[in-house]
């Protein structure tokens, strides 16, 4: 399970929405129970609607703040403009870590659709989120 406040949430939409019309990015710091402490947008590298790529600067900047503050990169999120919120083969074949979580923002409909996976092996398993308040 992800669990996320309220604010996470709108942050990521909020970030995906300004990437428009490319596909918005960004990485989640948190605790290994899948708790998210802080959203990190990204620029996607790629320019792409269809495909996109985290900043190699923000994913070190990430890594450096989630060790200084007892932390770790538990994710990833990206947008999909016009499709559902579930991973492309593109995003499976691309997923690089089995154990962080895959949050999918669909901006097809409105209100925006957000969405969290785990791919393993390939194998794509969507899982819960729970939104608290913050």
């Amino acid at each position: 399970m992800l669990q996320l406040t309220n604010d996470h949430r709108d942050s990521m939409i909020a970030t995906c929405v300004r990437a428009l019309p490319d596909e918005g990015c960004g990485l989640l710091l948190g605790t290994s129970s899948g708790e998210v402490a802080r959203v990190v947008a990204s620029p996607n590298v790629a320019h792409s609607a269809k495909i996109y790529e985290i900043e190699p600067k923000v994913m070190l900047r990430a890594s450096r703040e989630a060790d200084a503050e007892g932390l770790e990169i538990i994710g990833v999120f990206h947008s999909h403009t016009h499709s559902e919120a579930y991973p492309s083969p593109t995003d499976i074949r691309q997923a690089p870590d089995p154990g962080w979580h895959y949050v999918l923002v669909s901006l097809r409909d409105v209100p925006a659709v957000v969405r969290s996976y785990r791919i393993r092996g390939g194998e794509v398993t969507e899982e819960e989120i729970a939104i608290g308040h913050e």
